[in-house]
């Protein structure tokens, strides 16, 4: 399956790069979703699976909203209210929320500390 994430901002991103694959596209909204922009999302997006990752604040909620209307399969991914928005979220917390929603195969999960010989 071919997915693509869309979040609303460049450093949303970049901080979900540090934990997927870069098979992934991820596109941005850049705040505001004129009439092309849509197009271009959508034209970007092509046949893939969407993945629907904004911030839990009233501008994240009407950009999901929107969204929502253009991509009515898509999937939505959640962020606690008390980070900071998709840029603030704790990696940790990004890979929980990508594996409940199934994409696990995507995940960079992160190298285990090295074991201390005793």
């Amino acid at each position: 399956m071919e997915i693509a994430i869309i979040v609303e901002g460049k450093n949303d991103k970049s901080r979900l790069s540090r934990v997927l694959s870069s098979e992934v596209p991820v596109h941005c909204t850049f705040g505001t979703l004129s009439t092309s922009r849509i197009e271009a999302l959508r034209k970007a997006v092509g046949e893939r699976q969407v993945y629907l990752f904004t911030d839990p604040d009233s501008s994240g909620r009407r950009i999901r909203g929107m969204l929502r209307d253009v991509f009515p399969d898509a999937e939505h991914i959640y962020t606690r209210r008390g980070y900071s928005g998709v840029e603030g979220t704790p990696e940790e917390y990004l890979i929980q929320q990508l594996e409940k929603a199934g994409l696990e195969e995507y995940i960079l999960y992160p190298e285990p500390p090295p074991a201390w010989d005793v």
